[in-house]
């Protein structure tokens, strides 16, 4: 009885080692593709920043040379 918790501790010890290999490397990809996505998130926050002022600027632009066919028309 005793030989054979033995011979089960001795194969359990590395399938052990391997299980908790693997949960660790399951963790380090979950965290990887978390920091992918939260800077996925601020390329699209920045991009969203940048194409707002873009669209503020054309609309300005927009704005000030308005005016100016009206003046010109009349």
């Amino acid at each position: 009885m005793t030989g054979t918790i033995a011979v089960i501790m001795i194969f359990s010890i590395p399938i052990l080692g391997i299980i908790t290999d693997h949960f660790q490397k399951q963790s380090k990809l979950k965290q990887k593709m978390i920091e992918d996505e939260l800077e996925l998130e601020k390329l699209k926050h920045e991009n969203f920043v940048i194409e707002t002022q873009k669209m503020r600027l054309e609309l300005e632009k927009m704005n000030l040379e308005d005016p100016k066919e009206k003046t010109h028309s009349i």
